[in-house]
């Protein structure tokens, strides 16, 4: 059976619909640094998440190839994540103003990739698909301690969600700990284009630190 994140590291991947403390353990991404508004047509992150699933693939399917990835098992490409940010906003996102969303798109990637398994891939997708993959990289990220919660419905009701982990992490004696490196982050576990808006099921995860 294929490994899946979401099935083997569900304190993670699939929390409950409450808010609870999480110390993140360091993991590394695919990842494509981009801004502007989400939802435009053309625009930079939907570009991003092409680029994403091209070289997740190409790492998934690399078995099949002459390249043999040492210590490669067959694994389900896990969910799309996001990390954001925006000027003015302290940390949060103000989602009356998408149009200045600066984002950082990635997929977790297994362990067993190294960095330069990654640049393999990157450089096979380009000779593969014709495509310019520039614009990937490599990126490891240890969040450390966090508050999350599992935000079901429609993306721009997830105040409502924030609202409540930040008086889950203030009951607990923690304040946020928003930085250049510590950002707003959502995983997504639904597909929007598969999914009714009251359906989706978005983990939303914000970096914290004692009081």
């Amino acid at each position: 059976m294929p490994f899946d994140f979401k099935r083997e590291y569900k304190e993670f991947y699939l929390p409950k619909n409450t808010p609870s403390i999480v110390d993140v353990p360091a993991m590394n991404y695919i990842a494509v640094r981009g801004h502007g508004d989400p939802n435009e047509e053309g625009g930079e992150y939907k570009a991003s998440i092409g680029l994403l699933y091209g070289v997740a693939f190409t790492i998934k399917m690399s078995k099949m190839g002459d390249h043999r990835m040492e210590g490669y098992f067959d694994f389900v490409v896990p969910p799309l994540e996001g990390f954001w940010r925006q000027e003015g906003s302290e940390g949060g996102i103000d989602y009356a103003r998408k149009e200045d969303l600066e984002f950082i798109s990635c997929i977790r990637l297994p362990d067993f990739v190294t960095r330069a398994e990654f640049d393999w891939a990157v450089d096979e997708a380009t000779r593969k698909k014709k495509t310019d993959f520039s614009k990937v990289e490599f990126l490891p990220v240890h969040e450390g301690l966090c508050v999350q919660c599992m935000h079901l419905g429609s993306y721009d009701t997830e105040p409502e969600t924030v609202r409540l982990m930040r008086e889950h992490m203030e009951k607990h004696g923690f304040e946020p700990d928003f930085s250049d490196t510590r950002l707003h982050h959502e995983i997504y576990l639904s597909d929007p284009r598969k999914c009714t808006p009251e359906k989706l099921k978005t983990v939303i995860r914000h970096p914290i630190r004692p009081d």
